[in-house]
């Protein structure tokens, strides 16, 4: 137990070590005067307006929607992408069926579909919404079709010689054995999805959202603010992956000995 304790106090001040080092190295270049203050504010200053916000609500009212859309966005991601990971990597005219559909839809970029998405669902949530389901749907598919590939036959083979049922199968060797993947497809499509949503935001014009808080910010030219939105963004970055992702893991399959637990 000490040793565990020791080793998350090494680990929070080596993570801390860096967020202080990136904030000095900031700080320095924004009082070196190669840009004006307004384009490169000091730290205290992002900090005070963050301040600002988070205390009259409008920040946390943002940021709510936005990840709102994120969530409902890769949940839906999650219920189209995994089914069909799992029908490509188990079934062989699945996959020949879709994987060219996927790897001709994958390289395009989310942002690019939200001015057709604005055409034709109109401005707001919808717009935005299929936006981070197409751009989390893809790192899903293809890490849970991955992940059943990946699969040895012989643990298969000996579910079946078992006794095992499909069903069982399933749940007791396929499942277990592409978790991995589909968690690392589950931080992949998380990471596209704030992209996708903060572009989303930029381009469909909700009325609330961080992205269009950075949009209504950059036409005053509130270097502040814009920076105060991407530091909460950054938090819910690194929120999910310390409490979700990371607990995630650690009671599945870093528990069953499929990966080594991450160290707090």
């Amino acid at each position: 137990m000490i040793t565990r304790n020791r080793i998350s106090r090494a680990a929070f001040w080596r993570g801390a070590a860096g967020v202080i080092a990136a904030v000095v190295v900031w700080e320095a270049f924004a009082r070196s005067g190669y840009f004006s203050r307004a384009l490169t504010p000091p730290v205290e200053a992002v900090l005070a307006i963050l301040w600002q916000t988070l205390a009259d609500g409008s920040m946390v009212q943002h940021a709510l929607y936005t990840l709102g859309r994120v969530l409902l966005g890769i949940a839906l991601a999650c219920v189209i992408a995994i089914p069909l990971g799992m029908l490509m990597g188990r079934v062989r005219a699945v996959e020949r069926f879709f994987l060219p559909v996927v790897s001709v839809l994958m390289p395009i970029p989310s942002l690019a579909w939200v001015p057709l998405f604005v055409l034709w669902f109109g401005i707001g949530n919808v717009a935005t919404i299929l936006v981070v389901i197409y751009a989390a749907s893809f790192p899903m598919i293809f890490n849970v079709w991955t992940g059943v590939r990946a699969v040895d036959p012989l643990w298969l083979r000996a579910g079946t010689v078992m006794g095992a049922d499909r069903r069982a199968l399933f749940r007791k060797v396929l499942w277990p054995a592409a978790l991995p993947f589909v968690i690392t497809g589950l931080r992949l499509s998380f990471g596209r999805a704030w992209i996708a949503v903060v572009g989303g935001e930029l381009l469909a014009s909700p009325e609330w959202g961080l992205g269009k808080a950075i949009f209504d910010a950059k036409e005053f030219l509130n270097t502040e603010m814009m920076l105060a939105a991407l530091i909460v963004i950054g938090g819910f970055g690194l929120m999910f992956e310390r409490v979700v992702f990371q607990a995630l893991e650690n009671r599945t399959v870093a528990r069953w000995g499929m990966v080594a637990a991450a160290r707090r």
